[in-house]
């Protein structure tokens, strides 16, 4: 059975604010709560106009104050922009107020353009070059405190809070590996070396104290309507995001268009389909037979899947949607509410 987790970026739509986003980002986990997916994790983005989630760990705690089950954390937080012990400490904090329901996805990129991440970090230098130190710092704060042990991560020491690595690349496949952790991947906007660092996770995996085998997490889009006509104009949205990136022009959620093809020209049309690939786009048929494909071909321990859909009702009933799907594919124990 391929388990069920949502990714959400907090979108921030043309003509909505931040406010509305997070009013939104929590209407959906308690659906998706009651529609019976696993996870529900908020990923760490900066100077985005359209993503409303840069204070991660404060999105994490809003949502989980409004669930109740349902686990809730990070995907991921980008460690090189922070210190371990603030880390540690804010993700002890959360899994103090809510137990058993924190995860801590970590990732090496800025989650920004230079410029920004240049901003951000604490050093002059590359602080992605100290990745996996700064994981094994991260990973000692949340031990048991040792007696004599001059600082300590309070809260946090001693509290179990699941690590996940993240990557779109082979490095933070074979240090996952390295250290026995869960791995996801980022195929929902950069599906290029998914296959290879698959490949080199499962095959280079050594056990831990916290994960005995390989355990693979892969992001997907799915867009999910009534009609497969409805979805591919949901759909565009997403498209569009990707557009005005590529173009430099980053910018909030823009509603869907009848014709993407009027927008877009053929350069920037082959880029967002091969950044994209990994999307599933129809009816609840369309999209049951989409997510299983792609759970076969993969071997995926799970699924998150992720949607940029402008109109909040329009995202709510894609997620019930997806969901549905999985539970006809026997992968959710419970219907949809």
């Amino acid at each position: 059975m391929t388990a069920l987790s949502i990714l959400d970026l907090s979108p921030i739509c043309e003509g909505g604010t931040a406010a509305d986003a997070f009013r939104n980002t929590r209407d959906l986990a308690q659906h998706a709560e009651g529609w019976g997916y696993r996870r529900y994790w908020l990923a760490e983005h900066h100077n985005m106009p359209g993503i409303a989630s840069a204070a991660t760990s404060l999105v994490i705690s809003h949502v989980a104050a409004a669930t109740r089950s349902i686990r809730v954390g990070a995907g991921g937080i980008m460690l090189p922009n922070h210190s371990p012990l603030l880390i540690a400490e804010q993700f002890g904090t959360l899994a103090s107020l809510y137990p058993g329901r924190i995860d801590l996805g970590l990732g090496r990129a800025p989650g920004s353009d230079q410029a920004t991440a240049r901003a951000l970090r604490r050093h002059g230098v590359d602080t992605a070059e100290r990745f996996p130190q700064d994981v094994a710092e991260l990973q000692a704060y949340f031990r048991p405190p040792r007696p004599g042990q001059a600082v300590q991560a309070v809260p946090g020491g001693g509290l179990d809070v699941p690590i996940w690595l993240l990557g779109s690349s082979l490095f933070s496949a074979q240090l996952a590996a390295q250290l026995g952790l869960p791995f996801a991947f980022a195929s929902h906007f950069a599906p290029g070396f998914m296959t290879a660092a698959l490949d080199l996770y499962r095959s280079r995996f050594q056990p831990s104290a916290s994960l005995h085998k390989p355990y693979v997490m892969l992001g997907l889009n799915v867009f999910a309507a009534a009609t497969e006509a409805e979805a591919r104009r949901l759909f565009t949205s997403l498209q569009l995001q990707f557009v005005n990136l590529i173009r430099g022009t980053p910018g909030k959620l823009n509603p869907p268009v009848d014709d993407i093809d009027g927008v877009w020209s053929a350069a920037e049309r082959s880029h967002v389909e091969r950044s994209l690939a990994c999307t599933v786009v129809g009816d609840l048929a369309m999209v049951q037979e989409g997510m299983r494909e792609f759970a076969e071909r993969t071997g995926a321990d799970e699924l998150m899947v992720t949607a940029q859909v402008y109109d909040h009702h329009a995202r709510l009933e894609s997620f019930r949607l997806t969901a549905e799907a999985a539970r006809q594919l026997g992968w959710l124990d419970q219907p949809p509410a």
